[in-house]
């Protein structure tokens, strides 16, 4: 079972005046990949300058693919992939 990390970091300096109507869009668009299943966890970072997301049974170009369409991907500094094995 394969997984693929993204760390998502924001660029805090540049945030929109519409930030809150961004954060809206985002969590719907994460609650509809949860229902879907592709996406196992999320994580805010404690510094609450992006996030960590762990999505599952998808190729790191699929991630690649849904992430542009996060509406925080505009906004963010940097963004990582990591493949993973989850180990049973």
């Amino acid at each position: 079972m394969n997984r693929v990390q993204v760390i998502l970091t924001l660029d805090m300096d540049n945030l929109p005046s519409n930030f809150e109507e961004i954060i809206k869009d985002e969590q719907r668009v994460v609650a509809i990949w949860k229902e879907e299943g592709i996406l196992e966890n999320l994580f805010l970072r404690q510094s609450r300058n992006g996030a960590v997301l762990i999505f599952k049974d998808l190729d790191e170009e699929k991630v690649k693919e849904l992430m542009v369409t996060l509406p925080l991907y505009k906004l963010s500094k940097s963004v990582e992939y990591f493949n993973l094995i989850k180990q049973f």
